[in-house]
């Protein structure tokens, strides 16, 4: 059976709490999300031979778990994140966060105890039953640790999650539905961590071509994971400042735009000829 919100909400505040003390609050997220995604893939890879993402001997979450109480836990999740980032390019994405920072998490006993306890809190969930195109797991957690400590903390950095509710009503705003076909392309210039456009492309059934952009390297790579969640793997999302840097891609995408208005403003122009010629 499916997990439900409040239980991953539990988890998640459990884990945070192995995590006071080291570091920022603002900096929860980018363990939690990493453990939370390496967790919901490996479960994921067990039931379905024909998965999308692989999950490479030695760098699963199962290997995570065979870590607990180990002293050399934090450089050797690392050495496993870095195994599955380097199976399925996700280099600079899975792989943002130091498992073995002194810094944040202690050195010695106090590292290997805390470690072990937060790999153990993401092990009691049973992931296999959660679809990704029904839930937002990322995007719920994302939210939920936004808004209970970076924000609290005074460091959310101008990041907001968008609602569910208000993501449909703006895809249906802008015409997207059972019609949309799957070369339509929709963009995003501050994507966030891309709930926008994964609720946007739930609306429509043929799929969509996904473009986004983002200027916080970890947002970015929350944004990537949550993509390979949903069955968006095509979806292209660039690192950067829109604003002073826009994409290749996304210079493209405005250029059709700019295009597409020029056609509707000829159309109207010719439009209106005729309702003159007529008179």
């Amino acid at each position: 059976m499916a997990i439900k919100k409040s239980q991953l909400y539990a988890k998640l505040w459990q884990s945070c709490n192995e995590l006071r003390g080291g570091m920022d609050a603002s900096q929860y997220k980018d363990y939690i999300l990493t453990l939370l995604f390496m967790k919901y893939v490996s479960d994921k890879a067990e039931n379905d031979p024909y998965a999308l993402i692989t999950v490479p001997e030695g760098g699963g979450f199962s290997d995570m778990v065979a870590l607990i109480g180990n002293r050399d836990i934090g450089e050797k999740i690392n050495v496993i994140i870095g195994k599955f980032a380097e199976a399925n390019d996700l280099n600079g994405v899975i792989d943002q966060a130091d498992f073995d920072d002194n810094s944040k998490l202690g050195s010695g006993k106090e590292k290997q105890d805390r470690l072990s306890k937060l790999v153990a809190i993401f092990n009691d969930l049973d992931l296999r039953a959660n679809r990704a195109e029904g839930d937002d797991l990322l995007g719920d957690a994302y939210e939920y640790l936004m808004r209970h400590f970076a924000t609290e903390s005074g460091k959310s950095k101008g990041q907001f999650y968008t609602p569910a509710e208000v993501s449909r009503i703006m895809a249906k705003v802008i015409g997207i539905g059972a019609d949309t076909q799957q070369d339509q392309t929709i963009y995003d210039p501050t994507c966030g961590s891309g709930s926008l456009l994964l609720k946007a492309a739930d609306e429509a059934p043929r799929g969509l071509t996904i473009y986004g952009q983002e200027k916080d390297n970890a947002t970015h790579a929350l944004a990537r994971m949550n993509m390979i969640l949903h069955d968006n793997i095509t979806a292209d999302l660039r690192h950067g400042n829109t604003l002073a840097a826009p994409d290749i891609h996304i210079l493209r995408f405005l250029r059709w735009l700019h295009i597409l208005k020029i056609r509707r403003a000829i159309i109207q122009a010719r439009r209106s000829e005729m309702n003159i010629s007529r008179f």
